[in-house]
């Protein structure tokens, strides 16, 4: 028979028990998160630790036991932004007891859903088709993809083998949005939205950052967006696009670089400003509401819309700012 501890012996043991639990998650907590394991593709972006910092905090469980347990740090290999990141990022996120994997692969056996937070929009497809053919639900940073062909690609296979996804990006989860959304203040007549739209080279303008404040504007004003036209304004890219009913919607891309996002929806009953911006909780809270139910908050067509408005706009300026109708086709 094992003769009992003391009490010194009994503080070391727990001390050491408690560390064990604190540094080894994917063993020590056992069936604590059964279901409930994420992994992160991508360090590339702020958004990989904003995610993991409110996870690893949430002592309230606004996020029902949900942790992120690994990443895997690629993200892209050739952007200046990235490469930068990466090494600093991969460290840090350590700090909230995430294990660092070297494939796709080997993540993929240590988690049950995933974000997909590559910064770069062209390794998407690739890297959500072995998600795919892995059978793990998973959420889509933004931009969704490099391009609208893209895009169509990643729908159609999660279609196929039954695998739930979503992108979007956190601006379209404003409070004063999805009042809009909601119809609480009647039919949205219009709107106006502008966002940062610094360029990268390998992306179509808007792709790179110019889609938050694009799909701010889409959030009210719904897909059924018919062509658009673009403007250079100093310092400012302009789109304006037409939405079914004669309806406009306008955004505005400000090359200043500055952070700022917000706008106006011109409603039946009111004008509405749509701001403030409050960071990344409330697109938290629907992600994992999006892993427990499979069920995307935000419509397909409509994502997808998006990335044909974002494309038009290109043509548009290639085009010396000719109006360009929406390559957009249901499938």
């Amino acid at each position: 028979m094992t003769a009992p501890l003391n009490r010194k012996k009994f503080i070391k043991y727990s001390i050491l028990t408690g560390l064990g639990l604190y540094l080894k998650p994917l063993t020590a907590w056992g069936n604590f998160l059964d279901g409930k394991k994420i992994g992160i593709i991508g360090l590339d972006t702020s958004h990989s630790l904003a995610f993991t910092k409110l996870l690893f905090e949430d002592t309230r469980n606004e996020f029902e036991g949900y942790k992120v347990v690994a990443a895997y740090p690629f993200g892209s290999k050739d952007l200046a932004l990235s490469i930068e990141r990466i090494p600093i990022q991969t460290e840090e996120i350590k700090k909230y007891n995430v294990q660092i994997v070297d494939s796709i692969a080997e993540l993929l056996k240590k988690v049950d859903v995933v974000l997909l937070e590559t910064n770069d929009g062209r390794l998407h497809l690739k890297q959500a088709l072995e998600i795919i053919k892995a059978k793990k639900p998973f959420f889509i940073d933004k931009p969704m993809a490099a391009s609208l062909a893209d895009a169509k690609a990643i729908f159609k296979a999660a279609a196929k083998h039954k695998v739930p996804v979503f992108s979007s990006s956190s601006l379209r989860f404003m409070t004063m949005v999805t009042d809009v959304k909601s119809g609480k203040y009647g039919e949205v007549l219009g709107a106006e939205t502008y966002s940062p739209a610094t360029i990268e080279k390998t992306h179509p303008d808007l792709f790179w950052y110019g889609i938050h404040g694009v799909e701010t504007l889409f959030a009210v004003m719904g897909p059924n967006c018919q062509s658009v036209t673009r403007f250079f304004n100093e310092g400012a890219e302009v789109v304006v696009g037409t939405w079914d009913k004669n309806r406009i919607g306008t955004f505005r891309g400000l090359r200043s670089g500055k952070t700022d996002f917000g706008g106006t929806a011109y409603c039946q009953n009111e004008i509405v400003k749509l701001g403030p911006y409050l960071g990344y909780k409330p697109l938290l809270k629907e992600i994992i509401q999006f892993f427990k139910t499979g069920v995307s908050p935000v419509n397909q067509n409509e994502t997808l819309a998006i990335l044909a408005f974002m494309e038009a706009a290109q043509e548009s300026k290639e085009n010396g700012g000719k109006t360009t109708y929406l390559h957009f086709i249901k499938e």
